[in-house]
């Protein structure tokens, strides 16, 4: 049993919580991440919009396992899997081979077929594109401070966010707060109280997986911080000088998608179906079709509920699906039946719209205003990974709840006023 050997792709919850659900189980457990952090993506839009710094969001893998000789952390990023042989391939040449392999691979933002659009709209998915959103929203506001040109200006303080699920509802609360309540005082040749901070959906209501009362709830508060919100028309182009949604251009210089999320090419790498998004259709015990051996869970995966509906792709998902993948493991390795079948079990839906609002969806009971922002953020603090986080994410709230200030409005990157103008 001890030589049994697990690899596992993706330092996600998933990833993580599959970790943790085999301490004990007598393997040895490869994982590989192409970045050396487990990142909170939850929160992601916060780093991205000044309020927690990268830090605060993020911890080094290797210190989340120093204390288990059984696991083994590589930084590498996977090109391919070998299913008969049972190797996974990495960019760097290596080779890993596997008695069972775990792939918690996550999603990346899709463009419907316009990937160009990525330089001038780019996603929000990483620590990176965290930091690159946040450089363009801060460097918009200070090179709109010194543009003589009335219609750049105007260009340069709007702010158009692509996609109005809860990132795109959350981007766009916090960029109006910064705008309308943060910033005024410290600028003297721009008001940014007349920033415009554009929401965009092609679908009918913003937030469309919550119930319509709530999603209405929802689209007062936007509209009661300033932000103009577009339902009904899909972005047919992204360009620099900003955005067309049919027949109206909207000229703006920072573009932010929200837009819609495409798997990892983790059914590629097996050769097995995979939905309209890339992910990979699994069985029941979400095991990769016709491969027992291959596990496949978080965003990567497509796992259907008893109503037909997908599970969604949130982390307490994919930390569920983490933790049966290790129950069905430890079941095989000790010779014991196989645990039932899969079922996701809905804790809630939450998104916050500036600082004191939130909406949470429990099913039977639904929660808007400032009581569902307080339990949003308990939530969120609870599931934070470490006490110091814990601490300094609670902190850095409370300060901008009574001081109206962001801690962390740093032009970090030394190209700065070089960027696109």
């Amino acid at each position: 049993m001890s030589d049994h050997r697990v690899v596992v792709v993706g330092g996600g919850f998933g990833g993580l919580q599959l970790v943790n659900g085999l301490k004990g189980a007598g393997v040895k457990i490869a994982l590989v991440d192409r970045r050396n952090h487990h990142l909170f993506q939850p929160l992601l839009y916060q780093v991205a919009t000044t309020i927690l710094s990268t830090s605060e969001i993020a911890w080094p893998i290797r210190r989340l396992y120093a204390d288990r000789p059984d696991v083994t952390v590589l930084l590498g990023e996977v090109t391919d899997v070998d299913s008969g042989a049972k190797t996974v391939s990495l960019r760097n040449g290596m080779t890993l081979g596997y008695d069972t392999l775990v792939l918690a691979t996550g999603a990346t933002h899709a463009y419907f077929g316009h990937d160009e659009w990525e330089p001038v709209a780019p996603g929000l998915k990483t620590l990176e594109d965290a930091t690159t959103i946040r450089r363009r929203v801060l460097l918009a506001f200070e090179k709109a401070e010194m543009e003589a040109d009335p219609a750049i200006r105007d260009a340069l303080l709007t702010f158009t966010i692509v996609g109005a699920g809860p990132t795109g509802v959350e981007l766009a609360g916090i960029i109006a707060e910064l705008a309308h309540f943060t910033l005024p005082d410290e600028f003297r040749n721009i008001d940014t109280r007349k920033t415009r901070v554009v929401l965009v959906e092609a679908g009918p209501r913003v937030l469309p997986t919550f119930a319509e009362e709530l999603s209405a709830y929802a689209q007062k508060a936007l509209e009661k911080l300033g932000v103009e919100v577009l339902l009904g028309k899909p972005v047919t182009e992204c360009a620099a000088d900003g955005v067309q949604i049919g027949e109206t251009f909207i000229p703006s210089r920072t573009i932010v998608w929200a837009a819609g999320v495409t798997a990892s090419p983790a059914a590629r790498w097996l050769n097995v179906p995979a939905d309209r998004a890339g992910r990979v259709v699994v069985e029941k015990d979400l095991s990769a079709p016709g491969l027992p051996d291959v596990f496949v869970i978080g965003d990567t995966a497509s796992v259907m509920r008893d109503n037909g509906k997908p599970v969604p792709g949130i982390a307490p998902a994919a930390k569920q699906q983490g933790a049966y993948v290790a129950k069905v493991i430890r079941a095989r390795l000790s010779g014991k039946p196989a645990p039932a079948p899969f079922k996701y079990r809905h804790q809630g839906s939450l998104a916050t719209i500036g600082k004191s609002a939130a909406i949470i969806d429990f099913g039977q009971i639904k929660l808007k205003g400032w009581i569902a922002w307080w339990i949003w953020g308990i939530a969120h603090i609870y599931f934070l990974i470490g006490t110091r986080s814990r601490f300094s994410v609670a902190w850095s709230w409370l300060w901008i709840y009574l001081s109206g200030q962001h801690s962390a409005r740093l032009i970090t990157q030394r190209e700065t006023m070089r960027e696109e103008g």
